[in-house]
């Protein structure tokens, strides 16, 4: 007795289905979760693109007082303790800035990677759940024959 074996092949690919809507879910899940992470990461560029032009801003300005020519020689020293003193506090201020910058990212992140997982394992669930009752239906049917 001959089996046709592409029969065989068709009933089992039949009774496994592939729920192509899911994968679709699936996709779009990580693409909106890629767009918000890469959202995330461009604005926290961009803000500290912005600190760093303005700490370097502050910086020139601050150094046209020592350019300036002095009636006194000690007058180059104290202008040389005071650009010192000066951008020792603004580098204090603007790592501190940089700091809240990258907490606010680190928070963003930590939320949004909390969010995707939650609906990533909803997602997860129904799909399993689907795909058991499709199996389950489809091993009935087999039997039935």
């Amino acid at each position: 007795m001959s089996q046709d074996f592409t029969a065989i092949m068709k009933d089992m690919m039949g009774a496994f289905p592939v729920d192509t809507k899911a994968m679709q879910d699936a996709f779009k899940t990580q693409a909106s979760l890629s767009e918000k992470m890469s959202s995330v990461a461009l604005e926290a560029a961009g803000k500290s693109a912005e600190l760093s032009s303005k700490w370097t801003k502050d910086t020139i300005t601050k150094m046209s007082a020592i350019t300036k020519v002095k009636e006194d020689p000690a007058d180059y020293s104290k202008a040389m303790t005071d650009f010192a003193s000066a951008s020792a506090e603004a580098a204090a201020e603007h790592m501190a800035a940089f700091a809240e910058i990258a907490k606010k990212v680190q928070m963003e992140t930590v939320e949004l990677v909390l969010a995707a997982g939650k609906d990533m394992g909803e997602e997860t669930t129904k799909v399993m759940k689907k795909a058991t009752n499709d199996v389950t239906a489809a091993a009935k049917k087999a039997a039935a024959k």
